[in-house]
């Protein structure tokens, strides 16, 4: 390019305005803005091409206050200048300040085009503006731009991000086209409303339409198999990403990292990280966050090292990740060690899942005040989780006093979730405070607040199977029962005494074993043993946090049946294996 501009200059063409924009538009695009200034600089007769084309370099390496400098000293503007600095703002999630410019534009008389609408729907899904977004429906509807497929898509993206996703879909089935960018949308709003079974049913309907999956694509896709543990499903589209040379991709890569780490298999995680050329930080966070995942707190640590050395700068992703494995492997000084420096020398702001972190960490090593103290003087507002989180401790340290109080901040958050309740009345049983379990059992009742039912499930040969606590539906269900109780036999011969403590305190000492022996995931590790090989490692994931009877029983489990027993609960992996837990009994 270099050699192309010298002969332009020696030729004379350099004044040339139209050959000027284009040269200076290449430099833009190649990220070259040191050359691009000092070529504008030297332009002779500058137009709103040239400041555009140089707004959009400046967008383009993320220098918004440059952007919006030369933008705001422009005389004359056209939709196109509006168009790049509303872009900008809403590419960065500055969306009030893009939604504002938007504003501004529609006030001196611009008519906003494809590009603006989309970036400005963009803006609202940004700050899930539900409002805003139905008055750019408006106007869209107005302008006669519903059918754009561009606007279109935006649209849709608009109602599934503000957690409207029937009128996101509507909005696809009216356009009356369908291309890629429609099929995305539809499987990034099912993923993102939780709907994970809907996204992998579009996903194959677009590969029936004939439409060819992209990035983007996969990236929502391999999410959904994270989400629905379906190793088997993750592992074909994986295939699939390889066939169509998406998987070099790094924002694949990351999602295949996550996806094989959440379905508990943790070396194929590292494996994809291993084999991918790119050196990037939300890469590098997911791997961290893998290693967390799993109970692997040092070699999470060990990482973050590496990517210090590699000079990638950590952002809030990856100190959240950090974090996390610190906590879940009892490595309190790390933890508060990794704090100090996200907030003193990267200048990071703690968001509230940093803080619950902390708070975890601090609890679990039974600086229970300390970790009180935090939450009081966080300059965050508290939410029910941070405080569940302090009251699952006072259980591990038998703090009844202290999950009293802590109770009480949880319900009066949120008087609808049962895990408090049911977190006290236990804390008040081991206590032998019968008074306050009655207590707590009745404001259940009064409130009309249900226990959460444990489910668990597993795949097997490309089919989820799902389980609930003492359900008996299962169309081998006599098979399960009959093959349990012969594992009880078994595991009783080894030492095992079920743990009526993990049970609500109103039953009698029989039915509180029975209770146990059909928890849900006793259930589907039943059902994996009866129905694979026997060399095979069972994978079963759980909506709630595994009890510690169910921990017990399930080390014993596979210390008696030579299987690894992978459980993915509500809060982290539990590897059993040889009678032992990776977790080494801190959950």
């Amino acid at each position: 390019m270099k050699q192309l501009h010298a002969l332009i200059i020696t030729s004379g063409c350099s004044s040339d305005k139209f050959i000027s924009n284009h040269v200076l538009n290449v430099y833009s695009k190649f990220g070259e803005l040191e050359i691009a200034l000092n070529l504008f600089s030297r332009m002779p007769r500058k137009n709103v091409m040239s400041h555009n084309i140089l707004i959009n370099g400046f967008v383009l390496i993320g220098d918004l206050g440059n952007a919006r400098k030369l933008f705001d000293e422009m005389r004359e503007r056209n939709v196109a200048t509006w168009n790049a600095m509303v872009t900008g703002l809403t590419e960065f999630e500055f969306n009030e300040e893009g939604l504002s410019l938007f504003s501004e534009m529609h006030e001196l008389g611009f008519l906003p085009d494809e590009f603006t609408l989309s970036s400005v729907l963009r803006g609202s899904s940004g700050l899930r503006d539900l409002i805003y977004g139905k008055q750019i429906h408006s106007y869209i509807l107005k302008s006669g731009f519903e059918f754009n497929m561009v606007v279109g898509s935006s649209l849709a993206h608009m109602y599934m991000r503000c957690g409207n996703l029937v009128e996101g879909e509507r909005v696809i089935r009216q356009m009356p086209v369908h291309n890629v960018v429609a099929c995305n949308t539809l499987i990034a709003g099912r993923a993102q409303n939780g709907d994970s079974e809907k996204a992998l049913d579009q996903y194959n309907l677009m590969k029936l339409a004939g439409f060819r999956p992209d990035k983007i694509t996969f990236v929502s896709i391999i999410s959904s198999c994270s989400e629905l543990a379906t190793l088997f499903q993750g592992q074909q589209i994986h295939a699939e990403a390889i066939k169509l040379g998406a998987n070099t991709v790094v924002s694949v890569t990351s999602s295949l990292v996550s996806m094989y780490s959440r379905c508990g298999c943790l070396e194929d995680s590292v494996k994809a990280f291993s084999e991918s050329k790119h050196i990037d930080v939300v890469l590098w966070s997911s791997m961290i966050a893998a290693y967390g995942f799993h109970g692997q707190g040092e070699k999470a640590i060990d990482l973050f090292k590496q990517l210090e050395k590699e000079d990638l700068e950590a952002n809030d992703v990856t100190f959240l990740s950090l974090l996390y494995a610190c906590s879940h492997c009892g490595l309190k000084e790390k933890g508060t060690e990794f704090f100090n420096l996200m907030v003193g020398t990267y200048k990071l702001k703690p968001s509230l899942e940093h803080y619950t972190c902390v708070v975890d960490l601090l609890a679990r090593a039974g600086c229970l005040n300390e970790a009180e103290a935090m939450i009081r003087s966080m300059p965050i507002k508290a939410d029910s989780i941070i405080w569940k989180t302090l009251l699952s401790a006072c259980k591990i340290h038998k703090n009844a006093d202290m999950a009293k109080r802590i109770g009480q901040e949880v319900i009066r958050l949120d008087p609808k979730d049962s895990a408090p309740y049911v977190l006290l009345s236990n804390i008040h049983a081991s206590a032998k405070k019968w008074e306050e379990v009655s207590d707590v059992r009745k404001a259940m009742r009064d409130r009309k607040v249900k226990k959460e039912p444990g489910i668990s499930w597993l795949e097997l040969k490309n089919q989820v199977y799902q389980f609930r606590v003492g359900d008996k539906s299962h169309p081998k269900w006599v098979e399960i029962n009959g093959y349990l109780k012969e594992l009880a036999f078994e595991m009783k011969k080894k030492g095992y005494e079920p743990d009526t403590g993990s049970v609500l305190h109103d039953m009698e000492i029989e039915e509180k074993e029975y209770n146990l022996v059909h928890h849900s995931e006793k259930l589907a590790i039943a059902f994996a043993l009866l129905n694979t090989p026997e060399s095979f490692p069972i994978r079963v994931m759980k909506n709630l946090r595994i009890c510690n009877d169910c921990h017990v029983a399930i080390k014993i489990i596979s210390e008696i049946k030579c299987r690894e027993i992978i459980v993915r609960d509500a809060s982290r992996f539990h590897h059993f294996k040889e009678g032992k837990c990776s977790c080494r009994d801190y959950w």
